[in-house]
């Protein structure tokens, strides 16, 4: 266990954010929460602003910060293709302008950072599962760019100040995370799906919905970044990306077997349009998440699935899920927590 540090999270009311705060609070530490509301919420951190050791501060990381503090979590920026791509020009200068000013103050100050980087560095990918050391199959010019291209941008910036200023960097490559907080319009196939399945709505699926994913609850990716920013800075490839995400491969269709399980939900399939350079596979490798951290994700994915279900209902006011025996059978919802492919 780490001393109590002065923790910054950039990005702190957002839905991986605000967890963070929870975690680092729950164990002692001081949190600084940093974010201009643009896509976070003031309500995912409500319960914090009363707390001695919590503190929010509404800034853009688009502009210069100075403040005193140990650590840097910096998760800022429009993560959900919804949000990315209705403004993209200000997702990249977001990505490239945060960085920069994150690191210069990491440099200030002498406080190690950690880039919250995503699965997207890979693109489309031609290697399965997706190995840290894949380049990846990448475009410069699609609809997804702009926060593809920012946070490939964002992984350089921070290798090249630490070999160029001894920075203490972590770069945390983040694949398909969901739980509580989750926005019901944030157009995540997770949260979209929980919205179709509690409003009795059919399911919309992009193309046959064989294409593959993998769904890490949103309690295991944040110890997942706690422990990378907690390991040692002797540790061999520690300054590298690591991918954070569950090697349980899955299918979109997969998925919404287990939506209907969580909501009861008998709505039909509709199929729609697979969207420009979606990605048909994504799956991570987590064998040096395993060695360096000693890190897997451990929540079964029904039992999280009904964690999100029920927080979209009250926190969006839709209809509230059945209770877990009044769903489907108790043997589906084991097949499907099964159902995924360790890679």
């Amino acid at each position: 266990m780490q001393a109590p540090r002065r923790a910054l999270v950039t990005g702190g009311a957002g839905f991986l954010g605000s967890h963070l705060c929870d975690q680092l609070i729950d164990r002692g530490d001081e949190v600084l929460c940093v974010d201009n509301l643009l896509t976070g919420r003031k309500a995912n951190i409500r319960h914090l602003l009363d707390h001695p050791s919590f503190e929010f501060l509404r800034h853009d990381v688009s502009q210069p910060l100075q403040v005193e503090v140990d650590v840097i979590y910096h998760l800022a920026c429009p993560a959900s293709p919804v949000q990315y791509q209705s403004d993209p020009t200000r997702t990249i200068e977001t990505a490239l302008e945060g960085a920069i000013h994150l690191l210069h103050l990491a440099r200030d100050v002498g406080a190690k950072i950690l880039l919250a980087s995503t699965s997207e560095v890979y693109g489309d990918p031609e290697v399965h599962p997706q190995t840290e050391s894949y380049r990846g199959s990448v475009t410069t010019t699609g609809p997804r760019s702009c926060y593809d291209e920012g946070k490939r941008a964002s992984e350089t910036l921070f290798w090249d100040a630490h070999l160029q200023f001894g920075t203490r960097i972590r770069i945390a490559r983040i694949f398909n995370t969901y739980g509580p907080r989750m926005r019901a319009d944030d157009g995540r196939v997770v949260s979209t799906f929980l919205v179709q399945g509690l409003t009795g709505q059919p399911f919309t699926v992009y193309g046959d919905g064989s294409q593959t994913r993998s769904f890490c609850y949103v309690s295991d990716l944040i110890d997942g970044l706690i422990r990378l920013m907690d390991a040692s800075d002797d540790a061999a490839g520690i300054s590298e990306p690591v991918n954070l995400g569950n090697p349980e491969e899955r299918t979109v269709l997969e998925l919404v077997d287990a939506v209907r399980v969580v909501t009861g939900s008998t709505a039909p399939v509709v199929p729609l349009p697979l969207p420009i350079d979606d990605p048909v596979r994504r799956c991570p490798s987590i064998v040096r998440a395993q060695h360096l951290l000693g890190w897997r994700p451990v929540t079964p994915l029904i039992g999280g699935l009904r964690a999100t279900a029920q927080a979209l209902a009250e926190e969006e006011g839709l209809p509230a899920p059945p209770p877990p025996d009044a769903s489907l059978a108790g043997a589906q919802a084991a097949r499907l927590d099964g159902a995924g492919r360790a890679s």
